[in-house]
């Protein structure tokens, strides 16, 4: 695999974070769901200014995995009252993980899972959690592969759809 580098997004990466977004929600999660809750996901969950606000939140990081300069994967993490649920000062969470479909098994999610890891320790958090799709086996193996146990349910809405989310956690210190 070539050299994967790993870049922090900025506000004016915005056009770059709302194609990679979109390009890899639609290939995860269109086989799954109705084109109608697709389309209305993308709109209002990805839309330039939903992005741009998550971009400006000082407790939110986001991270581009690159080959030379094209985008081909993208990571977000949430710190304090940004997080989507536990809001745990100790706590960091994953929200994001997303690689496009034809860079899956070249470890790019792992190498953005093992940044999110060094951001965690670096910030002393006691522990990384995250949600994921209850539908989604590849992504619950890779976070079981990685060491995160299921500790609670959420739901997740996609469009007029209610999900369930399991809820993953590694414990980085006791």
């Amino acid at each position: 695999m070539e050299n994967i580098d790993i870049k922090k997004v900025t506000l004016s990466d915005i056009d770059q974070l709302k194609k990679i977004s979109r390009q890899t929600f639609l290939e995860t999660f269109a086989a799954g769901n109705t084109e109608e809750n697709m389309r209305k996901y993308l709109e209002e969950g990805l839309s330039t200014e939903k992005l741009a606000a998550e971009l400006s939140d000082p407790d939110s990081e986001f991270y581009f995995g690159l080959i030379h300069k094209d985008v081909i994967a993208y990571l977000k993490l949430n710190f304090g009252q940004s997080q989507t649920e536990l809001k745990d000062d100790k706590a960091i969470e994953i929200e994001r993980i997303y690689v496009l479909r034809e860079f899956h098994g070249k470890k790019v999610g792992q190498l953005l899972y093992e940044k999110a890891i060094q951001i965690a320790r670096q910030k002393n958090a006691d522990y990384i959690w995250l949600g994921v799709w209850e539908e989604n086996p590849r992504a619950i193996n890779f976070y079981q592969k990685n060491g995160f146990i299921e500790f609670d349910q959420h739901i997740f809405k996609l469009g007029d759809d209610e999900q369930t989310d399991i809820m993953m956690k590694l414990q980085l210190r006791d």
